[in-house]
């Protein structure tokens, strides 16, 4: 089953570590450095690799059968 969240981010974009982390998807930093070298995320249907990279509103990142909508 799909599981599907919103999140408002403050300010112009948030790390993708700052972002499984806020979710509670990785409990850690280094959790969140595992799933994202897993290739476990994409943002907007692409693998990411950069564990910095800069997510915007707009963004659709998913985590497994996680679906995440940045507003």
């Amino acid at each position: 089953m799909e599981n599907k969240t919103t999140f408002k981010i403050n300010g112009a974009h948030i790390e993708l570590l700052a972002l499984l982390k806020a979710l509670g998807i990785a409990q850690t930093g280094g959790h969140a450095k595992m799933i994202v070298d897993s290739k476990e995320v994409t943002r907007n249907g692409i693998i990411e690799l950069r564990r910095r990279a800069k997510c915007i509103k707009g963004d659709l990142i998913s985590v497994g059968n996680q679906k995440i909508q940045l507003k």
